[in-house]
């Protein structure tokens, strides 16, 4: 179909009834847009209802007296992610959604309640399951196990966008750390994030959207290419290869050093400290052996390191008490002479942890 051909408001209705605008990144979006001859400004608007306000109601488009119905009966005709469950812990008020794809997988999605009073951080899964097999994670023991479209991300934001606006709260942030490596689902990732932080799309800040990574080297340099504008947080699992091959096993592709050198070249270009996760197992990776090796590795590359207490669903592996957390924090801060926090990871008893999304079902 060419540009000219698709200048009426019907032509170009019948295009965008097989196109998904939330499958594409921005620019993609834009192209289309322009391809089929819509008004800009106006495609934007309803990109927006699809994803601030998850509006899907076909009689709710089709009352809009300048859309064509055919654009109304697409939108109809989307896909979406059925909300199962959503549970609250009433311990720290984390909140867990469990969504269910149309292949009938499940997709679980966290809201986690910030300092500043009424905002939200959303924490997304980019993959159904993982592959890269982390000993302490639950989500890696998944058996279903498949990449997550484009829409699918931005279906959870919906998702979420609805929940937070009904209690009165808004999204301000987003985490790529819920279920799967985003890395290895890079532009489907990718192309979520940027719709995130357009006008249209949830006028989330670049600077407030963290993409994790287990530590895909290789995607990691393809972010620092592509001057991507968002965050990065790179796990460690253990500064010792050994170890962490067997904590982590993508550590036996990618040794620790080409992470660490991957981590350098990204404080660099980007001007900020690199955020590091190191998952804390008492008795396996919180030695001085361990505390010797992270210095030796990061050296003088500005770093902050976050310290995660295991959450380990099957019990094989030990939570550090508090005594063993804070000596082993205090050991790195004077060794390494760099900011290392401890991140509380909220909604252990809803099972909305690091490493504890699974897909189960839960009420509460």
């Amino acid at each position: 179909m060419s540009t000219g051909e698709a200048t009426s408001t019907d032509t170009a209705a019948q295009y965008w009834a097989g196109f998904d605008p939330r499958d594409q990144a921005p620019a993609i979006f834009d192209a289309r847009v322009a391809e089929a001859g819509l008004h800009a400004p106006a495609a934007r608007s309803w990109l927006a209802r699809l994803v601030k306000h998850a509006d899907f109601d076909p009689v709710s488009w089709n009352a809009h007296g300048q859309l064509p119905m055919r654009v109304g009966n697409a939108v109809g005709r989307l896909p979406r992610l059925k909300l199962d469950t959503i549970v609250t812990s009433p311990r720290d008020n984390f909140r867990k959604m469990r969504l269910m794809t149309p292949d009938d997988k499940a997709v679980e999605t966290v809201l986690i309640p910030l300092e500043k009073p009424g905002a939200v951080s959303v924490c997304l899964s980019s993959q159904v399951g993982c592959a890269f097999g982390c000993v302490f994670c639950a989500t890696a023991r998944m058996k279903d196990r498949r990449n997550l479209a484009t829409w699918e991300i931005v279906d959870q934001m919906a998702h979420a966008f609805e929940t937070v606006r009904a209690e009165g709260r808004r999204v301000t942030g987003a985490v790529f750390m819920g279920m799967g490596e985003p890395l290895a689902n890079y532009d489907k990732v990718m192309a979520a994030a940027e719709l995130f932080s357009c006008c249209y799309g949830g006028m989330i800040r670049a600077d407030s959207m963290t993409i994790s990574t287990v530590g895909l080297v290789p995607e990691i340099h393809r972010f620092i290419d592509e001057r991507r504008r968002f965050r990065l947080s790179m796990s460690l699992g253990a500064a010792i290869d050994e170890k962490r091959a067997k904590l982590v096993p993508v550590a036996a592709r990618w040794p620790v050093r080409d992470l660490m050198a991957a981590a350098r070249r990204y404080a660099l270009t980007y001007g900020h400290r690199v955020n590091l996760a190191y998952v804390c197992l008492a008795d396996e990776n919180m030695g001085e052996d361990d505390i010797t090796a992270l210095a030796d590795i990061i050296g003088d590359t500005p770093v902050r390191l976050d310290l995660i207490e295991v959450t380990d669903l099957t019990n094989t592996y030990r939570r550090p008490t508090i005594d063993e957390l804070n000596h082993f924090r205090a050991r790195l801060k004077d060794v390494l002479k760099q900011p290392v926090v401890r991140r509380y990871s909220g909604g252990a008893d809803i099972a909305a942890a690091c490493g504890t999304l699974a897909g189960l079902k839960n009420e509460m």
